[in-house]
């Protein structure tokens, strides 16, 4: 799993220095409230074509200094906006700085309700938040506290809801079948030993990023347990109702390997 960077999706650069946050209570869900091509469904250009335009809107027309977004998520990915530590506009004045603002590519017309891969990338991109930007556990709709009906019905109820994730599966479809062979060839092994960030034994974290690669990821296979690794571990476990510790123990070996 991984953010797509402001540079993949063409950002421009913003118009000033941002202001800095040091944490939130949470993050707040948004969507377009305009019309969504549909072929942003199967057409990834698309969506960064519709976030460029959107950015354009907020720089050009509302005389923002960025995008208004702290990220965004569409059905193939979760994107970099603002991003962590950056102060929203997208939520409304006065209300910025208590939450970060994630936007579906949804709107009230031709797209109008979001798939479960958006849904599971808003979580990615959630626990990125939490990671990289102190984001409390809040889930909100940006019509809380505010008068407008984003992000929309469907988006709302689902958020409403618990903003549950979608069959408590993994957070991109994956490659194949837990427990199957990974594109290495080997069966995930199922290990009783802790792995923690940091970890020196190469052999039992390549092990455990071949495992996650056949959950969806594409890391690098090369026994680092850095940042990149560790973000995956933790949203793995977000996914999988396990304690969001980073700590690859038996219980998350478990989870990694079961069929």
């Amino acid at each position: 799993m991984t953010i797509e960077s402001r540079a993949s999706w063409g950002a421009r650069a913003p118009k000033g220095t941002p202001t800095r946050l040091a944490s939130t209570h949470g993050v707040k869900a948004h969507y377009t409230g305009g019309r969504v091509d549909p072929d942003t469904l199967t057409d990834h250009k698309k969506c960064r074509a519709a976030i460029r335009g959107i950015q354009n809107g907020h720089m050009d027309g509302n005389g923002w200094q960025d995008i208004g977004y702290s990220m965004w998520v569409c059905s193939h990915t979760a994107g970099m906006g603002r991003g962590p530590k950056v102060l929203p506009a997208a939520n409304g004045a006065g209300l910025n700085s208590g939450h970060y603002a994630i936007l579906f590519l949804v709107g009230n017309a031709g797209v109008t309700k979001p798939t479960d891969n958006m849904k599971r990338h808003f979580h990615e991109a959630r626990q990125y938040l939490r990671d990289k930007g102190g984001a409390g556990t809040e889930i909100k709709g940006h019509r809380d506290g505010y008068a407008t009906d984003c992000p929309g019905g469907p988006i709302y109820a689902w958020v409403k809801a618990g903003a549950p994730k979608p069959g408590g599966s993994d957070p991109a479809p994956p490659k194949g079948s837990p427990g199957t062979k990974p594109a290495s060839g080997q069966v995930i092994p199922l290990h009783t030993t802790l792995v923690q960030e940091g970890s020196d034994n190469a052999a039992l974290v390549k092990d455990l990023q071949r495992a996650l690669n056949a959950h969806g990821w594409d890391l690098k296979v090369d026994g680092d347990f850095g940042p990149a690794t560790l973000h995956a571990v933790r949203v793995f476990q977000d996914h999988n109702n396990l304690a969001v510790d980073g700590d690859v123990g038996p219980l998350t070996w478990r989870k990694l390997a079961a069929k």
